[in-house]
């Protein structure tokens, strides 16, 4: 509705623009202005407003009301009568807009006709969406940390394909490097330790006691134990005389790698391609990112590293005496590793070709990318690449909470809490909407108690319960003999609040469009708590069972369109519908 709405208003925007007896500015151009409806906070003022004309004023240079007076006028001719039963001026201009009952029947039927596909739109065209995430190299197992990346990219990527893009759901990592080098270096060392239990042991610097030969920077989980014992099972005392890290670390790679998989399944997760930075050294892409910049003048070598002068594309930074100056960036350090920025400038680039000429590439980092994200996006716009088609979500980070105190986390020490154990502890329903039912801004402080409250309270079950109390209203109905009709006499339906719960269901389409628009699941979330309360009102005051057959017929259509509003919203978040609880 409110995309309709905002095309007849633009309609009557430009006709009152070119009316000459209306007197509007030379100047002014209709089109440029925005347009946007939003729910009264009183329902009695209608279903939709809008202030534009309180935008208008200067522009138009006349009255709020005036302009809202003829904005309403041509509105009322040329819309739908089907759709909009009144169009209405308030207070100082404001327009206010009212839903026909025709409208809200017919809306009720249509998603009695889509069921599983309610909710579907076709902003997205088909274009190709790749949007990466999880993208953890194969060091450990997933902490709560991935877990919130996992959710969000996992719910966006549903979003997206909901609203009509055709993605590709893609993992990157880098499976070489010294973080590599050193996991297999920590394997071997707890290997080594297995086959010759005199071993000697030795401190790290933060006292933790390791095997002689373990790396100070070393991994030192206890599931690195557990694949150094499955080599020692397998091979006994043969690996003992390996030239180097490699076959350890082959072994890491596979063994962490089956665990990630096992943990992103348990959430739901699939990934439709898995990309390899290996791959753009292979392909030379990573130099000739180097190449380019040179030849643009916009990459140089000093002091044995290669730079990229970010400094010509805007970046700054704040000198001692509170001057803005240039600022570029190291692409290639002394001693010959690659930043993070030079590989994933290649990597994007090779996105933005897998999506030409009009996808979408779409990243979920945390909030550690914050400062190095923006000099990826200006390399690839240096080199031609349409940086216009990047977009990224940055969250911030997880803190555990039990018992109102913090849980530590650290991955180097291996005290963290990984995903499967969070799982284990609240289930993965549980975990996958405490991951998004906050802005991906917001540090989301994961409350473990309520996570692990079995009632009402916890917002998950909440929506759950709601989807089963549904279910079984709709079993013990038909165990009366009362089913939905194929043609429901949905006239019937006129009890206030009846008409307040089918406009809430409704506004689907409009609220998972709005959450892919703004990459913001949790205002899926938020709906769809609406729409469970706003289901509890009409059942308190409206009775199926026991009232004249068309009536109950009509309220169990409504009470079976609500229940497919909430599976398929839960259905995008990534959430099960279950008929029982």
């Amino acid at each position: 509705m409110e995309a309709y709405l905002s095309a007849q208003l633009r309609s009557a925007l430009r006709a009152l623009a070119a009316d000459a007896a209306f007197g509007a500015p030379a100047d002014f151009d209709p089109d440029a202005v925005g347009l946007e409806f939003q729910a009264p906070k009183d329902a009695s003022h209608g279903d939709l407003a809008t202030s534009v004309a309180l935008q208008l004023a200067r522009p138009l240079r006349k009255a709020p009301r005036q302009i809202a007076e003829a904005l309403a006028e041509r509105l009322r001719a040329g819309i739908d009568p089907d759709r909009v039963e009144a169009v209405e001026v308030a207070g100082p201009g404001f327009l206010n807009v009212r839903f026909s009952e025709r409208y809200l029947h017919r809306g009720l039927a249509d998603i009695l006709d889509a069921g599983d596909r309610y909710g579907r739109t076709d902003a997205g065209g088909g274009r190709p969406a790749i949007v990466e995430y999880v993208s953890a190299n194969p060091t450990g197992p997933l902490t709560v940390g991935h877990g919130r990346n996992a959710v969000l990219g996992d719910t966006l990527s549903n979003l997206l394909d909901w609203t009509g893009y055709a993605v590709t759901r893609e993992y990157y990592f880098n499976d070489a490097g010294r973080q590599m080098r050193v996991l297999g270096q920590s394997v071997q060392a707890r290997y080594a330790a297995i086959a010759r239990p005199d071993t000697p042991t030795k401190a790290l610097q933060d006292g933790t006691v390791v095997p002689e030969g373990f790396p100070e920077e070393g991994y030192r989980g206890g599931y690195i134990e557990d694949i150094a014992q499955g080599l020692y099972d397998q091979h006994g005392d043969a690996l003992l005389d390996a030239a180097d890290e490699q076959p350890f670390k082959e072994a890491a790679e596979k063994a962490i790698f089956a665990d990630i998989e096992g943990s992103l399944k348990r959430l739901r997760i699939h990934q439709d391609s898995y990309f390899n930075e290996r791959s753009l050294y292979e392909s030379n892409a990573v130099w000739d990112v180097i190449d380019q910049l040179k030849a643009k003048g916009l990459a140089y070598e000093e002091d044995g590293a290669v730079w990229f002068a970010t400094g010509k594309l805007g970046k700054t930074v704040t000198d001692d005496d509170g001057h803005e100056v240039p600022k570029d960036t190291v692409l290639v350090k002394s001693s010959g590793e690659p930043t993070y920025r030079l590989p994933d400038i290649a990597y994007h680039l090779d996105k933005l070709r897998r999506t030409a000429p009009d996808g979408l590439v779409l990243d979920v980092f945390g909030a550690d990318h914050i400062a190095t994200y923006p000099d990826v996006v200006r390399g690839v716009g240096a080199l031609g690449g349409d940086a216009e088609r990047i977009d990224a979500v940055i969250y911030q980070f997880v803190n555990l909470v039990r018992n109102g105190e913090e849980v530590k986390m650290s991955t180097r020490k291996a005290n963290y809490v990984t995903l499967d154990e969070l799982m284990d502890e609240v289930g993965p329903d549980v975990a996958r909407f405490f991951f998004q039912m906050l802005n991906p801004n917001t540090t989301l402080n994961f409350d473990l108690d309520l996570a692990k409250e079995a009632s009402e309270k916890n917002p998950v079950f909440y929506l759950q319960y709601a989807h089963a109390r549904i279910s079984s209203i709709l079993r013990k109905a038909e165990e009366q003999g009362l089913t939905v009709p194929a043609e429901p006499d949905l006239d019937r339906l006129t009890h206030e609040q009846e008409t307040a719960l089918m406009k809430e269901l409704l506004k689907l389409p409009d609220a998972i469009a709005f959450a892919a628009e703004r990459r913001e699941p949790h205002r899926l979330a938020g709906y769809l708590r609406d729409v469970a309360n706003q289901f509890s009102q009409f059942y308190r005051d409206c009775h199926i069972l026991g009232e004249e057959q068309p009536l109950a017929e009509a309220r169990l259509a409504l009470a079976s369109a609500t229940r497919t509003v909430l599976k398929n919203g839960l259905t995008v978040l990534g959430l099960s519908a279950p008929d029982q609880m």
